[in-house]
């Protein structure tokens, strides 16, 4: 008895897969934490029990540019190659 190669490419693909979502979500998670740090160490002075509104405020506008700034690089990249 044998198992059929197209079994195995089915497995393949299926793993495969799942591995570019588990990629995905890491690579996801790790932006999360440079965006943390990057404002963190941008807008937080001292901490305390309680954000002031300042360093809300300032959290809020780094994340908002940090994003845009992303986004402008992956549509530039994304006009350059096709």
């Amino acid at each position: 008895m044998s198992f059929g190669s197209s079994n195995n490419a089915k497995i393949d693909k299926k793993l495969e897969d799942e591995l570019l979502v588990e990629e995905q979500k890491q690579r996801f998670h790790n932006q999360i934490h440079a965006f943390t740090d990057m404002c963190w160490e941008k807008c937080v002075d001292k901490p305390s029990n309680k954000m002031d509104g300042k360093t809300e405020t300032c959290i809020a506008n780094c994340v908002e540019r940090f994003l845009d700034t992303n986004i402008f690089i992956a549509k530039r990249f994304s006009e350059r190659f096709k």
